[in-house]
């Protein structure tokens, strides 16, 4: 009896596997094959994230040098903050101060060069005297020259 049940599940199995081998060989009409599309997502990924890393490390630089240059002591600013207050009517202080702030801007330019080197000749005449008059309005007007052409 065993044989006889090991015989019709044999047979069972191969009917089905030649029922399924069937289904394969019918004709397909109105199906297509599968095609294979091509799969750039894994690039695409890797792309998106070199360029987010890369704008996080240029952020990360440009706050940093941010932070690094917004305390830094600029002796430029200073000295031109320094004329620009600077009391005209202690006359003698006065024209030490614009020879010592105004050496720094010297070298900007021919036109500054020129210009300082004309008005430290003005302003020896009121530098190395006891006592000293106020400054007269050339002077006045070569110092506010020179002011005005310093820029930061």
């Amino acid at each position: 009896m065993c044989k006889i049940i090991i015989l019709i599940i044999h047979t069972y199995k191969g009917w089905r596997l030649s029922q399924v081998q069937q289904n394969y060989d019918i004709p397909i009409h109105d199906i297509k094959p599968l095609v294979d599309i091509p799969e750039y997502s894994l690039y695409l990924a890797i792309g998106i994230a070199t360029i987010i890393v890369f704008l996080l490390i240029s952020l990360l630089y440009f706050i940093y040098k941010w932070f690094k240059n917004r305390n830094k002591f600029n002796l430029r600013k200073e000295h031109y903050k320094s004329l620009h207050e600077l009391d005209l009517n202690d006359t003698k202080n006065a024209a030490y101060q614009i020879s010592s702030y105004g050496y720094i801007f010297k070298d900007d330019s021919p036109r500054h060069t020129e210009m300082y080197d004309n008005l430290t000749q003005r302003l020896e005449n009121y530098k190395y005297r006891k006592s000293v008059k106020a400054f007269d309005e050339e002077v006045k007007g070569y110092i506010e020259l020179y002011r005005g052409m310093i820029d930061v």
